[in-house]
């Protein structure tokens, strides 16, 4: 075992370091010593790593080596080559860039002298810039490297630990909300929780009083993890009078500086009394509409927009409006019998289980097709989004049936079916609006006038006809055959109800109904006696209790072990059972012993042999899990009980040969959490074989489009190789089978069996029945006594009728001429063939046609570590959480509130406090619909962190200032022109702003057509806010800052604030189908082109697209892209030399007289965005003034940037001159390091690699020191 060897100081973030990361490798964790290292091992510092015992020879010093072997250890240092080079990245930049400067800050509050003066003078600012850096990059993520925590994110998080704890007030920790958040999510990881444990924040800077071991022995006390030139004090000499007497001072100028803080924190938490706090402001960032409007009338847009975004300002009042003035509504506009030029689009959504309240995955589905039907509306279809509510038998009939044990101690049996049913409309009628309420604050824009629920008298109905016309036609029969059988639920269940649980080896798993844990994930192998002989043939099995239903043993065919048993029998040890030895291929020759015991009642793949060789089906298990048919003493117990009673007679029989470990998965009931058992049931089984074909040559012959097509395999796989559908539920809650099994009161006619479908006849009533039964048997009505099945439909039989049983089928009606077939379906790919797969074929089957043209399927959610959407995982998220905001608590409360167990609901807490330390944040309804379409890219699954949908939040916000700039610049008095069009007088700026507008018409309306949501999102983004608000609202600030001059300056004015307007007009109507409420807001207060004509409502204003947006031009945006690269290289330059408020004379020297043209063309524009005094073009042959910086922009044009008079160049010098030599001591010592004899064979591969890199960044900066060293000279 590896010996790490850290301080015991509990600030040492090196040491702290190299433990978080020995956490995440708890399987090869090394011993943890917290003292110096053997004096034999030579190892330079701590934390220090002895990978053999009692040798230098394998000994790793330093955070970095240490903990980047560990984090290998345990896969932290990223998944492929790109991902290892971001994270070394990341570590180079905690411990080059953050570690100095924290140290800088931290350190004097902690009484620790030796820190470098000059790095303190500005340390404070330093460290906030170098936070923003990170606040940056953070903004859309979640972790820095990967969807997971890395190294890096251990590195970087030990780097920020003394300035959280000690330095970052609440204020800067508010302007640092990305890192803040990130830095939380660490912290709170488990790993991180075992070393570190709860970790108080700073919330105001105060002298840290140091802890008992920081004075001491120097051995055992390392006062902190301080950069090489920073060692402290108490580890040299005894201080003299002089440095004691300076500490004092210091301790003294500290103490004013805190009360200097306090006054002024004093003082900010004293109300005004000048200034009066807005109403509508309940807490920062939240700001409230408060003025009386009632629901469904027109928001109050006159009165001013409030300072910054607030989601519940902005999405309060219009939602009730869109209803009400019917913008949802396919009639809105037009009239339904006369048929649209532009087209119909229809769509249904996949109605949600009335049981619960919907998670992010549902609202990705919706966010998905909100946007897509808006695109479809805007575009000036006829646009239907249909709604609609799943009965969702199981789900609904196990809540009720809880809910009435909870609250009265009731059964269902207590009540009785009638009754129970009401009980389940009763719950239904309270809670299942839930759902509707939830649409909505999506902003959904449903038809909410045609919502359907699967149990409404119009479906039911047409349930019914699919039924009976199905069955009448032979195509739903009756056949005992395997089901899957949940004996808690007493029902069979559908497959996608079954979890399949993998077990690596022997595990006790819960089952309900048992006080024990059950076993499971062993191999019993027991011997069975063949008849005549002392032979024995020795079989294994996973289910001992199931032997005593076994028939037959089988072996393969061409095994020579067994040929000498053909025709021979074995006996069962328990019962008079002879049973044949049978020979097929399904045998796997090399598994066990070759032999397989064969139980066709109770398995699937043994129910396939025992019809092949006509087998013995023989039931053993009750509807309860109980035994019967099986002899004493087993008769009657329990299933699994019973295994452990057989296991043991075999030994009494000595025929017991072995038990082991053995991987399976077991099949566990979703709902129930009962182990599923394969049972003999007669059921109604769907035929599938001639309708999966039609379903499968629809997409091969191109008249049915699944989209991505990477689900074709898997559609053709499954629909090539359909089995029949079992369509019965032993429920109470759904729609009951309206099959009558027939017995006929006449002594001619033999009684029937209930398999025998010929005794089962269908109707829309007993009458209509017992009238085909009495012609079936050729007697009178009145011979006949019906019995109607008790049992109900699977739910997917009325959800597979649902794209025509919501417009009425199977009668003619209005909605069904115009909106059968629909336009598209769009789901989750998960439920491919429980869903779509059926819709399509009871379709073609139902109604001759295919349900929709199209199939889009979208990623599945997980979380924000990969892991399914679980209830006892605490990640199922509501997506109202998201969009107002819940602390922690919160979220804790909703487990309290659910059904799961105690032990779940602790674990669930873990889950939630580790992912959710702060609670969820409001983030609005739009900043999550754009997030889910953003997220879209991601493939199969999407992971989802709900922290990084805050970063849209923040686009909302920038938005809505550029828009609030862009109408004061507009004015009061602006009217725009009745039609967006070129003038002929546009600038420059005004052509490429209007040529980049163009260009995102053209992405988004590509990308709508193309289902490509990231496409559309970015580029949206790009538009707004790389484009919109970083250039054009800032070049032309110069042209209204003169607009009160006579003549061109007012007429340029005037053309620019028309090419603003289009921009705002145009780009809100681009957003308007995926962020709904922010765009309609902001719209509203634009004025319009055609105030007498123009739409109400953004959202039935129409979508922009090529044919009227036809002025993108790749000239001008080439153009553009040149002058961006060089108004950067100024930026760049400016930075350098810290001119932060000084403007400064800039040379362009270009390549060529038309490179000169176009400077001189966008002259205005290079000056504006690079902050210059002038701007001057000059030709290869000028000569460049003295006293300039130099960088290239490209192979056209150097920018030289005049520095002479605006800095002090000798005190520049000193200041290069300084830090060239400090990179040279560290080059020199690096050189010396990787120079020695045994450094490649002692040190490991990526250290190596690690100290090459900061050699080579060394030695880059070393040489742009000089060269900036050498500038500063020729200007002096």
């Amino acid at each position: 075992m590896a010996t790490l060897y850290v301080s015991p100081h509990p600030d040492d973030f090196r040491s702290l370091l190299a433990l978080i990361a020995a956490e995440f490798c708890p399987s090869s964790r090394p011993r943890i010593i917290k003292e110096d290292p053997p004096a034999s091992l030579k190892a330079r510092s701590r934390p220090a790593l002895a990978l053999v015992a009692g040798g230098a020879d394998s000994v790793l010093s330093g955070s970095s080596a240490v903990s980047w072997y560990l984090a290998c250890q345990a896969k932290r240092t990223g998944v492929d080559t790109k991902q290892q080079s971001q994270v070394w990245q990341w570590l180079s930049f905690a411990e080059n860039e953050l570690i100095p400067v924290s140290c800088a800050v931290v350190f004097p509050l902690m009484g620790v002298m030796g820190v470098d003066k000059k790095l303190q003078q500005s340390s404070r600012s330093e460290l906030m810039r170098v936070l923003k850096v990170l606040d940056q990059t953070l903004t859309l993520r979640t972790f820095l490297v990967g969807e997971g925590i890395t190294l890096a994110d251990m590195a970087v998080a030990t780097a920020v630990l003394l300035p959280f704890k000690y330095a970052l007030e609440s204020t800067d920790k508010k302007a640092l909300v990305n890192v803040t958040r990130w830095f939380t999510t660490c912290i709170n990881q488990p790993q991180f929780l075992k070393v570190l444990g709860e970790i108080g924040l700073c919330e105001k800077v105060a002298p840290v009083t140091p802890k008992a071991n920081v004075v001491g022995d120097a051995k055992t006390a390392d006062v902190s993890p301080v950069v090489d030139s920073a060692e402290p004090t108490n580890n040299g000499p005894p201080k003299t009078e002089a440095q004691l007497k300076k500490e004092a001072k210091k301790r003294e100028k500290l103490e004013k500086f805190q009360q200097k803080k306090d006054m002024e924190a004093k003082k900010k938490a004293q109300p005004p009394t000048e200034k009066k706090a807005k109403p509508e402001k309940k807490e920062l960032g939240v700001i409230a509409y408060n003025i009386p409007t009632t629901a469904g009338e027109r928001k109050d847009v006159a009165s001013p927009l409030p300072d910054s975004y607030s989601p519940q300002y902005v999405e309060a009042a219009w939602y009730p409006w869109w209803e009400k003035q019917g913008f949802f509504k396919p009639e809105y506009g037009r009239n339904l019998s006369e048929p649209n030029p532009r087209g119909t689009f229809m769509m249904c959504i996949p109605p949600p289980n009335v049981t619960g309240s919907l998670h992010l995955g549902h609202a990705l589905t919706n966010a998905i097709q909100d946007s897509l039907t808006r695109w479809h509306r805007m575009r000036g279809e006829t646009s239907l989004w249909n709604p609609g509510c799943d009965h969702a038998g199981i789900a609904t009939q196990v809540v009720v049936e809880k809910k009435l044990m909870r609250e009265r101690g009731l059964s269902r049996h207590d009540l009785g079916r009638e009754n129970f049913i009401q009980e389940v409309w009763r719950w239904k009628n309270e809670k299942g609006d839930r759902i509707y309420h939830q649409l909505k604050k999506l902003g959904s824009s449903l038809d909410w006038d045609r919502a359907c629920f699967t149990m409404d008298p119009k479906l039911s109905y047409a349930v019914q006809e699919a039924f009976i016309r199905m069955h009448d036609e032979g195509v739903i029969y009756r056949s005992k055959r395997l089901v899957n059988w949940s004996c808690t639920l007493n029902s069979a269940i559908s497959d996608i109800e079954v979890d399949k649980k993998e077990l690596t080896g022997r595990t006790l798993l819960p089952v309900p109904g048992y006080k024990e844990k059950v076993e499971f994930g062993v191999l019993v192998s027991f011997s069975y006696k063949v008849d005549g002989s002392d032979e024995e043939v020795i079989v294994a099995t996973t289910r001992i209790e199931t032997m005593l239903g076994d028939s037959a043993v089988a072996v393969h065919p061409a095994d020579p072990r067994y040929q000498h048993l053909k025709g021979k029998m074995v006996l069962h040890p328990f019962c008079d059972r002879k049973m044949p030895v049978v020979f097929d291929d399904f045998v796997d020759m090399s598994f066990g012993t070759g032999a397989v015991k064969i139980t066709p009642a109770h398995d699937h793949n043994d129910y396939e042999v025992g019809e092949r060789h006509n087998l013995a089906f023989i039931n053993i298990l009750d509807e309860n899990g109980l035994l019967i048919n099986v002899p004493p003493p087993f008769l009657g117990m329990k299933r699994f009980e019973a295994r452990k009673s057989v296991l043991q007679a075999l030994k009494d029989r000595g025929q017991f040969k072995e038990i082991k470990d053995n991987p399976m998965v077991v099949p566990v009931c979703s709902r129930s959490k009962d182990i599923v058992e394969p049972l003999l049931k007669p059921q109604w089984y769907v035929n599938c074989r001639d309708m999966g074909k039609q379903a499968a040559d629809a997409v091969r012959e191109g008249r049915l489009k699944i989209i991505p097509d990477h689900h074709l395999k898997t559609w053709f796989n499954w629909l090539d190789n359909i089995r029949d559908w079992c369509i019965s539920r032993q429920l109470w809650w759904g729609h009951r089978i309206p099959a009558y099994f027939i017995t006929v009161n006449d002594p001619s006619v033999k009684p029937g069996e209930d398999m025998d479908g010929h005794y089962w006849v269908s109707g829309r009533s007993e009458e209509e029945a017992r009238e085909k039964a009495a012609k079936r048997f050729n007697v009178s009505p009145d011979k006949i006594t019906l019995r109607q099945d008790e049992d109900v439909l699977d739910t997917w039989f009325s959800s597979g009728i649902f794209p025509f049983s919501i417009f009425g089928w199977p009668n003619e009606t209005q909605d069904l001429n115009v909106f059968y077939p629909g336009t598209l379906l769009e789901t989750g790919h998960d439920i491919l063939f429980f869903w779509v797969a059926r819709m399509v074929m009871m379709g073609l089957k139902l109604t001759g046609k295919l349900p929709f043209k199209e199939v889009y399927l979208h990623a599945v959610v997980r979380d924000a570590h990969g892991r399914k959407m679980s209830k006892s995982l605490g990640n199922v998220i509501d997506p109202l959480d998201v969009i107002t905001g819940i602390s922690l608590e919160g979220l804790h409360a909703q487990l309290i509130d659910s059904n799961l167990d105690p032990v779940e609901v602790e674990k669930a807490k873990q889950g939630q406090k580790s992912d959710y330390p702060n609670g969820i944040p409001e983030c609005g309804t739009d900043a999550l619909r754009f997030a889910l379409c953003a997220y879209t890219s991601q493939g199969r699954d999407i992971n989802l962190d709900v922290n990084r949908i805050l970063g849209y939040r923040h686009f909302c916000n920038k938005l809505w200032n550029a828009v609030k700039f862009a109408m004061r610049t507009l004015g009061d008095k602006f009217a725009p022109s009745e039609k967006a069009q070129l003038s002929g007088e546009e600038s420059v700026s005004d052509r490429w702003i209007l040529s980049r507008l163009c260009a995102a018409v053209a992405l988004c309306n590509a990308g709508f057509k193309a289902y490509d949501f990231p496409a559309i999102t970015t580029a949206i983004y790009n538009f707004w806010l790389y484009e919109l608000c970083d250039v054009y609202l800032e070049s032309i600030k110069p042209v209204f800052s003169k607009s009160e001059e006579e003549g061109a300056c007012q007429r340029l004015a005037l053309v620019c604030r028309q090419t603003l307007y289009t921009c705002l007009e145009v780009g809100l109507r681009l957003l308007s189908p995926v962020m709904p409420f922010v765009s309609e807001e902001l719209y509203q207060r634009l004025p319009r082109r055609q105030p007498q004509s123009d739409p109400p409502s953004i959202c039935v204003t129409s979508y922009p697209d090529t044919q009227e947006f036809c002025w993108q031009s790749d000239e001008v945006d080439h153009d553009m892209e040149f002058i961006m690269a060089v108004v950067k290289t100024i930026r760049s330059l400016r930075a350098d030399y810290n001119l932060t408020k000084t403007r400064a004379d800039c040379y362009l020297q270009c390549r060529d007289s038309a490179t000169v043209s176009l400077v001189q063309k966008y002259n205005l524009q290079i000056q504006t965005l690079s902050y210059s005094q002038a701007v001057i073009p000059l030709t290869a042959n000028q000569l460049v003034p003295e006293g300039c910086a130099v960088a290239i922009a490209s192979d056209r044009c150097t920018v030289n940037l005049m520095l002479k008079g605006l800095i002090d160049m000798e005190k520049e010098v000193t200041k290069l001159m300084t830090k060239k030599g400090d990179l040279e001591k560290q080059m020199e010592k690096l050189s010396e390091k990787m120079a020695k004899s045994d450094y490649k064979e002692k040190v490991p591969v990526k250290v190596q690699e690690q100290d090459a890199e900061k050699l080579r960044q060394s030695q880059a900066e070393h040489e742009k020191v000089k060269e900036a060293i050498d500038n500063f000279r020729k200007m002096m």
